[in-house]
């Protein structure tokens, strides 16, 4: 199925973030819904290049928040995500795996992606 012109412009503002894209990097290893905090967790750890144990909560409260205000209500409004914000989980919505070959192949070449956003 051919995406939209829009569906194609959403997906690459997605990807443009390096913290959106460790966000879908996390939720293709997960098989059933994840927290927030562990989401924060795991996306500070990459984010920083430290060990999940080893995030400062400064650090951890920055990312959920971020996470929580900007970064999830974006990939909610494109379906890669289902979030349910009374038990704060999330996991991989119905556009999700339409693109996870994408976001696979992106994942293979993060090494040469641009640390910031654009």
């Amino acid at each position: 199925m051919a995406l939209s012109t829009e569906a194609v412009t959403n997906t690459f503002r997605i990807l443009a973030d390096p913290v959106r894209r460790y966000v879908l990097y996390y939720l293709d290893e997960q098989e059933t819904p994840v927290s927030l905090d562990r989401l924060a967790t795991r996306v500070a750890a990459w984010h920083t290049d430290s060990d999940p144990d080893a995030v400062d909560d400064a650090t951890l409260t920055e990312m959920r928040t971020a996470l929580y205000h900007v970064h999830l209500p974006k990939f909610s409004e494109t379906d890669y995500i289902e979030w349910d914000t009374d038990s704060r989980t999330i996991r991989r919505g119905p556009s999700f795996d339409e693109n996870a070959s994408l976001f696979r192949l992106v994942a293979d070449h993060e090494d040469v992606l641009p640390a910031g956003g654009p």
